[in-house]
């Protein structure tokens, strides 16, 4: 543990109401609970629909779980007694249960929960949209009182990544149905180091597991309050109603220099780009979509979106992954190359400055959630940028419910990065012409239906190689093949901003976040083992 000047003081905070810590559940005291505002919707608690499959679920544990530090994150045990080992061409993992282990109902730990748990995920009745995410599990069977082995359909080398998503009882998914409408939702059952006591649509309740197998927490309370608005959450962080909350990064550079405030920025793998659908007539064109990469300026996003709290993405692989990342795989910002290979292609300007080619006029429409201010900010400057080549982009604020059924005609304002702990699974989703099938993954997954057999064929090498030096060397390949022949625009992996109350704890620091940011993540991540600072 190391200690951080940014760790927060929880003895002050009240919540909105004036109730401290959100509650008065027996066992709480007002000097280790904390409250915290996330832009998250609470509920949804449910392992077998996806929820923390990242590994930040504060009421469920993995086979393994993250360690943090620079760089990318390690594994070691969680409910495993060791980390899971391989056979020689890693299809089949063993996993040795660690015992003594209780879920929050009071029933035991046992090989029967793993096996049911990951059958829940793969079972088609559970409609879970983490589903193609592990279908590479052929099954999982148990093979004695404390162990399991998950069999897999092809070798498959980061399955470490699939084991950080969270076990649940065997009873809770006994009987097969939605998982989108399972009791876990709202009502968890886990082993992890908090329990949830309360929930409601803006409020939800958690208190320290007292017989959490790795050591009761010492932080005894956590409130989440649901505040979807930006500004509304700085105004309370401002107030001091809060202990800490996730902000966009221009919101919140205002705390930097307030006395007992930090502002902290995570390095993730979260990118954000917007894709360009090949079933339309103009984002489909190979030159607009190489010229739309030349024609954007991410370093002036990064500076006057993002506040400097970003990198420059031209794939969805972060310098982090080291001898998998492809340095020279990058777009200049070059609008006067966009404009030449807009022109050789048939695209002539017109006398409003748009090309046309063929009687089709260059526009495309770009959808961006309505709620999300980064998103709204980066699309106002790719939309800039693209008409300096002569390209419109039409701008819509939209519900996801109403981005969804457009997704693959026009361009979306994407995120993506929810599981980056290892190259497949950063990228997998995102490039794979696996998802160009119907009902095969998300509507997320590979949103603009590209395909590219060299880039193909390098992922399936590079999720099924047990060689780390051809793995690494496959997915340069992808970087290389990609950038010859784009399917989005990659635009910027963001820093996530937070900003906290100082003093009082040592925590466990920083770990590389994934798409998601909210207060599960941020300097929180690792509450579970922050102690005093003595």
């Amino acid at each position: 543990m190391i200690a951080l000047s940014g760790a927060l003081v929880l003895a002050s905070c009240t919540a909105p109401g004036g109730s401290t810590g959100g509650g008065s559940a027996a066992g709480a005291d007002s000097t280790d609970g904390i409250v915290l505002a996330d832009g998250y919707e609470l509920g949804g608690y449910n392992p077998v629909a996806g929820f923390g499959a990242a590994g930040e679920a504060k009421m469920y544990d993995g086979l393994v779980r993250l360690t943090g530090g620079e760089g990318m994150p390690g594994f070691e045990p969680a409910l495993a007694a060791e980390l899971p080992t391989a056979n020689e061409d890693a299809t089949v993992w063993t996993v040795t249960l660690r015992p003594g282990v209780t879920f929050s109902d009071g029933s035991t730990l046992g090989p029967e929960d793993v096996v049911a748990t990951y059958e829940a995920i793969l079972d088609p009745a559970s409609a879970s949209e983490a589903r193609s995410s592990f279908d590479m599990i052929e099954e999982v069977v148990q093979t004695g009182d404390d162990t399991v082995e998950l069999r897999l359909a092809y070798s498959y080398a980061p399955l470490l990544t699939k084991m950080l998503i969270g076990i649940v009882p065997s009873e809770a998914v006994a009987t097969p149905g939605l998982a989108a409408e399972s009791p876990l939702n709202t009502e968890p059952v886990g082993t992890g180091p908090y329990t949830l006591v309360d929930l409601s649509p803006d409020r939800a309740v958690l208190e320290a597991n007292e017989d959490y197998w790795d050591g009761a927490p010492e932080v005894k309370r956590l409130t989440l309050l649901y505040v979807p608005d930006d500004n509304s959450r700085a105004q309370r962080m401002a107030s001091g109603e809060i202990d800490g909350t996730n902000l966009p990064p221009l919101l919140a550079n205002t705390f930097e220099g307030k006395d007992g405030t930090t502002v902290t920025a995570h390095t993730s793998a979260d990118w954000r780009g917007l894709s360009l659908p090949t079933d339309n007539p103009v984002s489909g064109d190979p030159a607009v979509r190489m010229a739309l990469n030349l024609a954007a300026d991410r370093r002036s996003m990064i500076d006057n979106v993002l506040g400097g709290h970003g990198r420059v993405a031209a794939t969805p692989f972060p310098e982090v992954y080291g001898d998998a990342y492809e340095p020279d795989a990058v777009f200049e910002h070059d609008p006067a190359r966009a404009e030449q290979i807009l022109t050789d292609a048939g695209w002539v300007e017109g006398a409003d400055g748009i090309r046309v080619k063929d009687g089709q006029r260059a526009q495309i429409a770009l959808m961006y959630n309505s709620v999300d201010t980064v998103r709204r900010d980066l699309a106002q400057a790719f939309a800039s940028d693209a008409l300096a080549v002569g390209v419109e982009v039409n701008l819509e604020a939209l519900s996801w419910d109403r981005i969804d059924p457009r997704i693959n005609t026009d361009s979306t304002l994407l995120g993506g990065g929810d599981e980056p702990f290892d190259p497949d699974t950063q990228a997998y989703g995102a490039l794979s012409s696996v998802f160009v099938q119907p009902d095969v993954g998300s509507v997320y997954d590979n949103a603009s239906d590209y395909q590219n057999a060299t880039v193909d064929a390098a992922l399936e090498v590079g999720r099924r190689s047990l060689d780390q030096a051809e793995r690494d060397a496959a997915y340069r390949e992808v970087q290389d093949a990609y950038v010859k022949d784009p399917g989005y625009v990659y635009l910027v992996f963001l820093d996530h901003t937070y900003v906290s109350k100082d003093a009082g704890w040592d925590m466990s620091g920083q770990v590389l976040e994934p798409h998601a940011h909210g207060v599960t993540w941020g300097p929180w991540w690792s509450l579970q083992s922050w102690t005093r600072d003595r």
